[in-house]
Order: structure tokens, then sequence, then C-alpha cells
């Protein structure tokens, strides 16, 4: 079998590309310097291992010989996977959105041998059809141009590279001088995501459907300061109806990425693991608010998933599992979107006996003809994809049989469908392990022992921060690495690593009150400032200085499906420095609310992250001081008494031996004198380091904090 270069990567998505007839490069000198030499043109394409268009493109066009020689003749073809590279991925995605007015993957990128951007798409077919010029015309007009109109091709990306330069140039203010931060800039954010809330079925704005959960957790903290309950009723009401969609996998738990309609019911069915911490973290304060226990199940069903299909043996966390799925085991080359989750209704009866099959169909929506009704590509003829059509209580009642024999029977369906799926081939797993995902991983899983007082789920959480310590940091310089796949470390880490890393510790910390993890914070979060900071405009680049394969820093601050790693820098920063009472962490924050102050002010609704930072910066956040033995009966309820509630803005910290006690008083003084009370543990509730008499009953701390 013919093998190019990408046979010696790591990445899953390049090693899917290691046997195209496509000479394949890698990102970096080689192909550069090979760029140069020739004088040749780059063709750049990024995508990402469960992406379906990116499967589209390569069995029509990096498969085909014939384009294949096109490229090797002509160009000098390099393949990024973007979830390695989102420093590379942002800059030419910067330029086709530009160019274009849209983006997505796989992204098709032409550039001149000094990296500068000229043409560029998305997905192209690989003939003329659907009014989009086909892959192959597309090469032969580009070979063609850059033989005959160099002049013009070098200038237009020169003004390409200058006008993006020119974007990217901050629109901050120097240090020293503060634009100003205050709620109005929160009141215009939420006021914008009323307007576009879809009272009906949940989210915000028309099909198709993204999960953003920096957008839930900044309303549940404005609902906690304002007691707006449209805040809360807009993310309760969104969670619900996305739980009972077929975007929430019913059997096996977790979320697919996104809904391609308006009801949350046909989803694109890849599962990214930043899509599972993020929205378990939103399940569990959904919880924590409301104690409804179905938000709790669906956070437990998250987490499930996680263990049994996404964890490493190490304890890391893998990245996603593919959309795309084997449809017949005797055809393993023909694959279809979802075909691993949906089910006939005759595969039911074979799996369920009845009457459980019966009351299975009910509750999840199964038609005998199929559920999916616009199916345009075919893809669910016959089959049915799976959404909570009517609740455990209503089945009982349609059926006249007594709700506890109808769960029990559910419950056995559901054993019986979720054993027999596993006999199907599973998706594609990118197994590699990245630093920012495992980072909010390990932030849900820290929250979710705590609340749901689940010790797998906090031992889960210490393992992959404990992995994340010993095999993605490098003693030698102090620094992260982004990516761990197949025993090797590599590829230095970029400001999100850093951002969610320390936010990761910092959750950690305060569930499991283990002082390393916020001496580890605190030395990332120094780390972090030397080398993604600038002092002078403030906020923080998204790659180090030293990046040499690099036309453009960029300072990312849109809160997209990840947030930004400038928005969890500034609230990791306020935390520290509340912790600590170093005043350069909070100088720093500042430093970078006020570089971005202008963006705020024009489109907060780009920025939900950043608009919780802002909550925490403008609030007085409460100190919340627990003294007592860690394994006390008293120290642990008053601690429940905490994570069972939703409590914004605040820090908590656990004094339980006289070591502890002077480390953290050294950050703030108060805490020398905090005692326990009555020779009891003792629990301190503090605003602006004034703190109220201490509190021994767990319903007093719970009436503190409310």
């Amino acid at each position: 079998m013919h093998s190019n270069r990408l046979a010696l990567e790591k990445s899953p998505y390049l090693l899917q590309h290691a046997h195209n007839p496509v000479d394949w490069y890698a990102w970096g000198g080689e192909a550069f310097a090979k760029a140069r030499a020739e004088d040749k043109p780059i063709f750049l394409s990024i995508g990402y291992s469960t992406c379906h268009w990116c499967h589209v493109m390569e069995r029509e066009s990096f498969e085909n010989a014939v384009v294949a020689a096109q490229l090797n003749r002509d160009f000098v073809p390099i393949k990024v996977d973007r979830e390695e590279r989102p420093d590379v991925d942002r800059i030419y995605m910067s330029f086709v959105q530009a160019a274009t007015g849209g983006g997505g993957w796989p992204m098709s990128v032409w550039l001149t041998p000094e990296l500068e951007p000229f043409f560029g798409g998305t997905y192209f077919p690989p003939e003329d059809r659907w009014g989009h010029a086909g892959f192959s015309s597309v090469l032969t007009q580009i070979a063609q141009a850059w033989r005959s109109d160099r002049d013009r091709i070098g200038e237009s990306a020169r003004q390409a590279l200058a006008q993006l330069e020119k974007q990217s140039a901050f629109d901050g203010v120097p240090a020293g001088s503060h634009a100003p931060i205050d709620y109005a800039v929160i009141e215009s954010g939420f006021s914008i995501f009323r307007r576009t809330y879809d009272s009906e079925m949940g989210g915000f704005g028309p099909a198709p459907k993204f999960p953003r959960p920096a957008v839930f957790e900044f309303l549940l903290r404005y609902h906690a300061r304002t007691g707006n309950r449209e805040a809360l009723e807009m993310t309760l009401h969104t969670l619900r109806k996305m739980a009972e969609g077929g975007m929430n996998d019913q059997l096996g738990g977790g979320f697919h990425r996104y809904s391609v309609d308006e009801r949350w019911f046909v989803p694109h069915f890849e599962k990214m693991l930043y899509d599972q911490a993020q929205l378990a973290t939103s399940y569990l304060e959904a919880f924590q608010i409301t104690g409804e226990k179905s938000f709790a199940e669906t956070a437990r069903r998250i987490f499930d998933y996680l263990l049994r299909d996404m964890t490493a043996p190490e304890g890391g966390c893998y990245s996603a599992e593919d959309a795309d799925s084997v449809i017949r085991p005797e055809e393993p080359s023909v694959k279809g979107e979802g075909a691993f989750y949906i089910w006939s209704a005759d595969e039911i009866r074979l799996t369920v006996p009845a009457p459980a099959a019966e009351w299975f169909a009910y509750r999840y929506g199964v038609a005998e003809g199929g559920n999916v009704v616009n199916d345009p590509h075919s893809e669910f003829s016959g089959r049915n994809i799976l959404y909570q059509a009517a609740s455990v209580e209503e089945t009982a009642e349609q059926f006249g049989r007594p709700v506890e024999e109808v769960r029990a029977g559910l419950e056995t369906a559901e054993a019986a469908l979720l054993k027999a799926r596993a006999s199907r081939v599973r998706p594609h797993l990118d197994d590699k392990i990245l630093t920012a995902w495992n980072g909010l991983m390990i932030s849900a899983l820290a929250l979710g022992g705590a609340v749901l007082e689940e010790p797998r789920y906090a031992k889960a959480a210490r393992r992959a921060a404990d992995f994340a310590l010993s095999h993605l940091f490098e003693p030698e310089t102090g620094q992260l690495l982004r990516r761990y796949r197949d025993g090797e470390a590599a590829i230095p880490g970029f400001l999100e690593d850093y951002a969610m890393f320390t936010q990761a510790l910092l959750d950690l910390y305060e569930a499991q009150f283990d002082r390393r993890d916020m001496e580890w914070a605190v030395r990332l979060a120094e780390k972090q400032s030397a080398l993604f900071e600038d002092p002078a405009g403030g906020g923080f680049f998204h790659s180090p200085a030293d990046a040499g394969d690099l036309v453009l820093r960029l300072k990312e601050d849109y809160d997209g499906a990840e947030p930004s790693g400038n928005s969890i820098a500034i609230l990791n920063l306020l935390r520290l420095a509340q912790i600590t009472g170093r005043l350069e962490f909070r100088a720093s924050a500042e430093r970078a609310l006020a570089a971005f102050a202008p963006r705020l002010a024009r489109v907060p609704v780009a920025l939900p992250a950043m608009l919780t930072a802002c909550e925490f910066y403008l609030a007085e956040p409460r100190q919340i001081v627990v003294v007592g033995p860690r394994d006390s009966v008293g120290t642990r309820a008053l601690l429940r008494a905490f994570h069972s509630r939703f409590v914004a803005n605040r820090i908590v910290l656990l004094v339980d031996t006289e070591e502890t006690r002077h480390a953290l008083a050294a950050g703030i003084p108060a805490i020398e004198a905090m005692q326990l009370a009555g020779g009891l543990p003792s629990a301190y509730v503090c605003r602006n380091y004034a703190c109220q008499l201490p509190v021994t009953e767990a319903a007093q701390l719970a009436e503190l904090l409310q």
C-alpha cells in the first residue's frame, strides 16, 4: 500500500490521509523549504478526524489519482489537524471567513511560499456542481494564475495579510488606562440573548442549533445576581429540550455535536469531549439551583459515557467519536451518518420482548417506517432516532400499567438495546488527549464528584489531572504540551491549554481541597503570563512569541463551542487574586478586560464567558472558608451544604491543618485568626475579606449562602 509522509505522524486525522496518493506534508519547515526551493504555492488542507465533510472530500478528491497528480505537480500539499494546531487553523480561518463570508471544515487555502494566503474556501466538490467550482477546476485555474500572473497574486496575498494584521491589531487601550467595564455591558449581552431565544424549543437563534454552554454559564450567574427569572428559565428550558431530543444519546449518554433542526431532534452525530465537559457542568449547575433529579441524571449519563467509552487506561480523556459509522459489518468501507445510533422498529422488537418493546417505542418515538421525515440524503430511511416523545408517566398512562412496572420494563429494554448496540462497529475514535479539552473535563468531573457525591467521578478527575501533570508538563521548561497520543507528548501548549487546565486545577481544589492543585494553578498562571501576555496592549496572544511558523499572532476572544482562552484566563486571574492576594494577578485581568472592553461593548453576545468574568470582576466575591479536620462529620456536612447549592462569584477554601492555615493566610491574612467555634468545624463567609460570625451547622451555612 502506498504511504506518504503522514504515516510518520501521530494525529489520527493526518494518519487517515497517510495512504492517499497525494504527496502530503505535515505543517513545518520541510514543506516550506520545498515550496520556496521549487517556487510553488502551498495547498493547505485543514480538518479533523471526526469531520464528516473531511471524509467526503478525501474520498472524492484526495483518493483520486488524477487529482493527486495535479496537487503533486503544481503545489506543495500540507495537511493540518486543527485540533493539534488551532493556531494555524485560526489564522487561515480568519482569511477564509473574510474572503468568502463563511468558514468550516475541511478548510482549503492556497498560500505563497511565505505562508501568505491568497485564495481559500471550505469543501470543494470533485466536479462543478451545486453552483460551486469543482476542486480539479480550481486547482487548474490557480496553477495557471500562479504561472501567468504572479505579481497580482503576490500583491493580493500581501494585501490579504495586511488586512488580517489590521483586523487582529488589538483595539484595546494602553496599559494603565481602563475602558469602562460596567453592568451596562452585561445588561446589553442579556438583552441580545433574550431577543434571540426560542421560547418554544429552547436555544438561541434558528436551526441548525449548536449547544453553547458559555451562554448557560453566563445566564445562571446573571440570574444569581439579579433574580431575573427569564435568565434562569431560558437556560432550564433549553437544557430540558436538549435532553429530550435526539441530540442526546438516549441509550448511551452524552451529546452529539449539534442539531440540524430547531427541535434538537436530528443531530450531527459526532461526539466531542469539550461538549460533554461543558454540558455536564451546565446540567450540574441547573441541578444545584432547582434540585430537579432529571438534570443530575443527564449529567450522570454524560459522565458514565465518558468513563465507559472515552477514557484512556492512563486516565486522560480522548477527543471525539466520529459521526459516520459502518452500516453493515460485511461492508466495513461503507459508512453512514449516525448508523451506530439508529434503529428500525424490527430491530427493537427482536431485542426487547413484549410488552416492553411497545413501551419503549412509545416513550422514544419509534415509528414503524422510521421517524425522520426530512431526510434529503436518505440516511435514516426506515430507521429511528431515539428521543423522549413521552415521559415514563405518560407511557404508563398510555398502556394502563403502573408507573414503576413501566419504569422497570423500560430500564430493562434500554440495557438490552445498549448491549446489542455495543456489538455494532463503533464509530472511529480520535484517541489523542488534548490538554485544554481535558481541562474542561476535569472541571466537570470534579464538580460532579462533589455535587453528586460520586467517588467515581472525583477519582476520574484526580486521575486525569495527575495524567496531565505527569505526561503533558515539561519540568525542564515549566511548559505544558498540547497533545498526547500513542506514548508521545508533543506540540507546545497554547493559551487555551494553560487557561483551561489552570481552571481545572482551581475547580479540582474547590472540590477536593488538595493544596497542591492551587500551587500548580499559580505556577501555570505565571507561565501563561510569561508566554502569552501583551503587557502593553492587554490580553493574551493565542501562541507564544517564538512561534516561527506563523505569519500572525492572534488574540482569540470568541466564546463559541469552546470558551476562548482569554475569557477563561481572565476569570482564573481574578480567582487567583482573591485566593493569593497577589495584586499582579488582578492587574493582569484588569488590563485584559480593558483591552477587550470595546469588543464587549460592540458585540457582548460573542463573549458570554467573558461576561461571566465581568460578573466576577464587578461583584464583591465572597470568600468561604471552612475550618476543621478534612474527614470529620461536621466538616463534610459544611462542605456538602456548599456543594449542594449554586453559589456564584466566590472562592472556597479549607483549613484542615496548621500548615494549610499559614499557607492560605499568606494570601488572606484573616485566615490566621479563624478557629473552630466551640471546638466544632466552622464556616466563615466573608465579603471583601470582612467576615460574618462563624457557623457550625450546615443549615446555618446554607442560610448565609442564600
